[in-house]
């Protein structure tokens, strides 16, 4: 498997620091198009575990988000020929990402599990466990977590396509209005309106529990 065959230890790739500057991951991602693998090694490194999990939260499948990613992986690899580094690396992999999983959600809309949430997974919020992460919850403050949590869930995955991967790109990867309008293709003022609909139908639905 591709991941499995690039562990961070055996990469061998450090980004060199010149004139004061760290490489870019686009100046890092056209050296493994001029074929260095390590370069492209460093990458799967350091993107696998956003990718999983911006997958998961697409997928609600934790071996599919695991496949999802690889296979967005796969395409990078495959694509590396033809990578130009007019936009950032971040936007190229999020394009490529988000494209695989909108096909995927489209193919098993059918097959999707029922929204759960595990005790020892971290809250949408706080980062935190559900297992008395600091000894002062009881009982019935962490079910009452957990179906805040669970309620959260259900009402992003209901969002329409196109706010879904906004909120998830913007909540859970952290990425800013710039990147997403780029991924997504938009302009950054369609995409402030894209996610302030989505917030707003969010608060809404979910005020009982703000």
């Amino acid at each position: 498997m591709l991941m499995a065959a690039t562990p961070q230890a055996s990469s061998g790739f450090t980004p060199a620091v010149v004139g004061g500057e760290a490489p870019s991951d686009a100046d890092i991602m056209l050296r493994a198009k001029a074929g260095d693998q390590s370069a492209f090694d460093y990458l799967v490194q350091k993107y696998r575990r956003p990718m999983v999990s911006f997958m998961y939260r697409m997928a609600r499948n934790t071996a599919a988000a695991e496949d999802l990613a690889q296979e967005v992986f796969l395409r990078v690899y495959r694509s590396r020929a033809s990578y130009e580094a007019s936009a950032k690396f971040t936007t190229w992999l999020y394009r490529i990402a988000t494209n695989l999983a909108v096909n995927h959600a489209r193919d098993t809309r059918h097959e999707r599990p029922e929204v759960q949430v595990s005790l020892d997974e971290p809250d949408e919020d706080t980062g935190t466990t559900l297992e008395l992460p600091d000894g002062h919850l009881t009982a019935e403050q962490v079910m009452v977590r957990r179906e805040r949590m669970m309620a959260i869930r259900s009402k992003v995955e209901a969002l329409p396509e196109q706010q879904k991967l906004a909120v998830i790109m913007h909540k859970y990867q952290q990425m800013d209005y710039k990147q997403i309008a780029d991924v997504l293709k938009k302009s950054e003022s369609a995409t402030k309106s894209l996610l302030f609909r989505a917030y707003e139908t969010l608060r809404e639905q979910l005020k009982e529990f703000v």
